[in-house]
């Protein structure tokens, strides 16, 4: 029985999602990119999971986008240009990011583990999770420009919202990639750890999301959302809003029992 693409496993109320092409550096294929699909739609509906953590097998989170299907697409465009072919790659491209980003739609917490390399296509990957523990000598970086394609998978847009304008636009002009220890020093990650500690650091990260309330976990995961294009005032409304459905539920009372009581709740999602 051939090895999916994207293997998925329990640790508790932990979800874990490991790419699984290790001989390919988990290169971003369109079949890799239906897999992460699949398992972020399925891992989405399970109320009792608290968190998700997004990994790589072997030495590479990813190291990029599929070299193959560049080129065949090169190919194509570059025999006819401005042809049928240019508007066939644009939507084809423009699905394919969705494949990938359908993370962001995840509604609980997630934590990118770049354990190794995490590059162009694979870097946009790990922007796109809501935090990220990386390897201390992992080589992280959006290499598009270097390769004389303009940046995709979002990274234009991911990309400055961590780290700023003008250190995303150095970053995209230049190609360059950056150590773990550089990037968590700009924002780029949460944290750089060594190798080895990596996955272990972001489950600790998310078994720590995990022991909070799920209901105000995943509203604040909306809220933050929702910041990226709001007013302070409809900000406030939001907030408001979240606020009183907590009000409403019995982790809100398990949460200020347990604070009276001096003890750790045990909050049941309700």
């Amino acid at each position: 029985m051939n090895q999916p693409l994207v293997q998925r496993e329990r640790r508790g109320p932990v979800a874990v999602l490991t790419f699984q092409d290790p001989d390919r550096l988990n290169a971003m294929t369109e079949a890799m990119g239906r897999a992460i699909s699949e398992a972020a739609a399925e891992v989405a509906h399970e109320d009792d999971v608290r968190a998700v953590v997004l990994t790589g097998a072997g030495r590479a989170f990813s190291a990029g986008g599929d070299l193959d299907m560049i080129e065949r697409m090169a190919r194509d465009g570059a025999a006819d240009p401005g042809g049928p072919a240019r508007q066939a790659h644009r939507d084809f491209m423009r699905r394919f990011y969705g494949l990938y980003l359908s993370v962001r739609d995840i509604p609980q917490p997630t934590v990118a583990a770049m354990n190794g390399a995490a590059i162009g296509a694979g870097c946009c990957v790990a922007l796109a999770c809501d935090l990220r523990v990386a390897a201390r000598e992992a080589k992280l970086g959006l290499n598009f420009n270097r390769l004389g394609i303009h940046p995709g998978m979002g990274a234009t847009w991911l990309l400055p919202r961590l780290v700023g304008t003008a250190r995303a636009a150095e970053l995209l002009f230049t190609g360059r990639l950056v150590s773990g220890e550089e990037a968590a020093a700009m924002g780029l990650a949460n944290r750089a750890v060594a190798a080895e500690d990596t996955l272990a650091e972001a489950l600790a990260l998310a078994d720590e999301i995990a022991a909070c309330g799920p209901i105000a976990v995943r509203g604040s995961k909306r809220a933050l959302a929702h910041s990226e294009k709001a007013t302070l005032a409809e900000q406030l409304d939001f907030e408001a809003s979240e606020q009183a459905l907590c009000y409403e539920s019995e982790d809100l009372q398990e949460g200020l029992t347990a604070s009276r009581e001096r003890r750790a709740p045990q909050f049941q999602g309700k």
